[in-house]
């Protein structure tokens, strides 16, 4: 591994509807991963820096759900990212305000 190779900036954006598996939307490295990480800066789109996640899903085709395998890495991603927006899951309103969370 070179240098060059340390420094490189690698992003990957996941849109997930929560009806289906998450897709990858957008993928780059340098200077579009930067472009993608400045445009979810932008948009308050939260972002969660996790290379090796990110390595592996930089390897999913675009508009493709992720493989399934990477379930349970995404859906730690996706809860970081409703804890972030104080948003709740579609379906889970109802158990939170009967529980006061």
């Amino acid at each position: 591994m070179s240098d060059k190779d340390s420094t490189e900036t690698l992003a990957v954006a996941l849109q997930y509807d929560g009806e289906r598996a998450p897709r990858v939307t957008a993928r780059g490295r340098d200077q579009i991963a930067e472009h993608i990480i400045e445009l979810a800066g932008r948009h308050g789109v939260p972002m969660q820096e996790n290379e090796p996640l990110a390595a592996l899903l930089s390897k999913v085709e675009l508009g493709e759900e992720i493989p399934e395998n990477l379930y349970l890495a995404v859906a730690q991603v996706i809860a970081f990212a409703y804890h972030l927006s104080g948003k709740v899951p579609r379906g889970k309103e109802e158990t939170i305000n009967r529980e006061g969370r």
